[in-house]
């Protein structure tokens, strides 16, 4: 699904944060990022995520090369794609239900068929009392939450979560792993970006980890 060859990224004329990163990623696999704070992996997400092009190194993900993507095809794939970034990315004119059943609306899906399915989902995450509330009002670890049922709702193929679990107690944090491993068992392909040791020791999950912008793999 994923394949990094000798990727490198640096931002302007400063120097690479990310350094002859090489891997692949099978189709249905499941796989814990991590390393120390400014490690990189926000930028790698980024890249997985086609919100970045490389500096130098190939990158192709679902068959397609990064490097010679069209704008106009750039959508297409990353529709496929569910993503939680850190800053969450809500829409500040919708209501929690509109920003989580944002990706069947762009699917053009009539809201009578996934109505119920988002309001589980919210009930899910915990947010079954802020389904009409707008982000303005919704604390850190809700907007988490929202971005997350957001990320989630379409069964995309691949699943990437930048510190899913950083705003919420362990009992939720768990609870959102199980979450993820349920669209695992379903068929997408996780890539969890995370710092949490404890978390990660719960799982059974191939380890991608970054230092001082080198990949290192643990199976």
């Amino acid at each position: 699904m994923i394949r990094f060859e000798n990727v490198g990224l640096r931002y302007g004329m400063g120097p690479e944060v990310l350094r002859d990163i090489s891997f692949n990623i099978e189709r249905g696999s499941f796989h814990f990022l991590t390393g120390p704070s400014g490690a990189g992996k926000t930028s790698l997400m980024r890249l997985l995520f086609l919100a970045l092009r490389p500096t130098r190194g190939l990158i192709n993900v679902f068959g397609h090369d990064a490097a010679t993507l069209s704008r106009a095809t750039l959508p297409t794939i990353r529709r496929r794609i569910g993503v939680v970034f850190q800053d969450f990315r809500l829409l500040d004119h919708f209501t929690t239900f509109e920003n989580v059943s944002l990706p069947l609306r762009v699917m053009g899906k009539p809201e009578d068929s996934y109505r119920r399915d988002v309001i589980e989902l919210l009930q899910w995450v915990g947010l079954e009392d802020r389904i009409h509330a707008a982000p303005s009002i919704l604390s850190g670890g809700e907007k988490q939450r929202a971005a997350i049922a957001r990320a989630v709702i379409g069964q995309p193929e691949l699943l990437l979560a930048d510190e899913p679990t950083g705003n919420v107690d362990p009992t939720l944090a768990r609870r959102l792993l199980r979450l993820f491993m349920e669209l695992h068992r379903l068929g997408t392909t996780v890539i969890i970006a995370t710092h949490d040791i404890a978390l990660m020791d719960q799982y059974d999950a191939r380890r991608l980890v970054l230092n001082d912008g080198r990949l290192h793999i643990y199976d």
